[in-house]
């Protein structure tokens, strides 16, 4: 996860991009929400998580519209769509695709053929990914952490933009193979899909009853997508942002000495890894993005700590037997570490440069 570093000309462009970019967000949180009623946070962390080259978990019961949510993110991007439905005697061929034998009509010789699989898209739905065997979810790991899939001893890459959008129900577990943790690691965001409010459940039955089908315009194309990602790359954290992360995930481990928070010490068996340093801050990145700014503040880090700690914090027995949560433990840690008072949008301690870029 290396970071590039923009040179001054190249901030200048940056920041018009990013105000064009930022435009076209607002744009396409309007389409999104012609069919999906409410869930504007949800839709946000998706936009995110793309934007920095992340994969995405979203957890929720069944009916929330997660399908229908992700499909509907991948019109208004105009981006190829794959959907997978994880299913117990699903095969990592399934997955990946195989190499079938043709013959050559000219010659009359055999030979291999590489068939697809469904990986090869913009934008991959892992429908219900804990409902197939460990073999099966192990097949995604080389495509989410090197955009290539290998059969037969041939590398396939995965033409980019690409990423692994997974749903999970959270109540079902009968039949069901737990997520391992390593395979956890390699999402981004773990995104809980909670229920609509009554107006907005009024608004979806009233939507979804009618004979129209509303239309989702196309808003950003492949190339702009890639284009984005390379800009939240270049955007600059300064050292205290890059530190504050790194604290907020430190301090979510158990201190073999005693010395951590009292109800980390109590509630926590395994604390975040170095990865989610890394991920807090380019969550961190695309949101000042998408907001228009070409900098990221602490308040960004604490806007994504939830759904980049969620899956990489475990809690213990006493945690479960008390009630207390894996988000109400980060919420703790959030209120423990407070956000640096001296970062303002009126100049603080952001350089020159980037002062006059919308403060979002």
């Amino acid at each position: 996860m290396s970071e590039e570093t923009a040179s001054p000309e190249q901030a200048e462009a940056d920041l018009e991009v990013v105000a064009r970019l930022n435009k076209a967000y607002e744009s396409l949180k309007r389409e999104t929400s012609k069919v999906i009623i409410g869930q504007s946070d949800v839709v946000e962390q998706l936009l995110i998580a793309i934007f920095a080259r992340g994969h995405c978990l979203l957890v929720g019961v069944p009916g929330l519209a997660k399908t229908l949510m992700i499909r509907t993110v991948a019109d208004g991007l105009s981006l190829s769509f794959s959907r997978i439905q994880f299913t117990p005697d699903l095969m990592p061929a399934d997955i990946t695709g195989t190499e079938v034998i043709e013959e050559n009509r000219s010659t009359g010789e055999r030979e291999f053929r590489f068939l697809h699989g469904p990986i090869f898209a913009n934008l991959v739905l892992a429908d219900e990914i804990n409902r197939t065997p460990p073999k099966t979810q192990s097949a995604l790991l080389e495509a989410m952490q090197e955009h290539q899939v290998t059969i037969g001893g041939t590398r396939h890459p995965l033409h980019p933009p690409f990423f692994v959008l997974a749903t999970q129900n959270p109540i079902e577990q009968e039949g069901t193979y737990p997520l391992p943790e390593a395979q956890l690691d390699r999402f981004m965001f773990s995104i809980h899909v909670d229920y609509p409010s009554e107006d907005e459940e009024f608004e979806i039955v009233r939507q979804t009853t009618a004979e129209t089908t509303p239309h989702v315009d196309k808003v950003l194309d492949a190339f702009e997508v890639l284009e984005l990602q390379r800009i939240v790359r270049r955007v600059p954290a300064a050292d205290h942002v890059i530190r504050y992360a790194m604290k907020l995930v430190r301090l979510s481990r158990r201190d073999k000495t005693g010395g951590g928070a009292d109800f980390v010490q109590k509630y926590v068996t395994w604390g975040a890894g170095p990865r989610a340093s890394q991920y807090l801050v380019l969550a961190g990145k695309a949101r000042a993005v998408l907001r228009g700014r070409y900098y990221v503040t602490t308040d960004d880090i604490r806007a994504v700590a939830l759904p980049v700690l969620r899956h990489r914090v475990v809690t213990n027995f006493n945690a479960e037997a008390d009630g207390i949560t894996t988000d109400d433990v980060i919420r703790r840690l959030i209120d423990l570490l407070p956000r640096d008072e001296s970062e303002s949008l009126d100049g603080g301690k952001l350089p020159k440069v980037f002062r006059s870029s919308n403060a979002g």
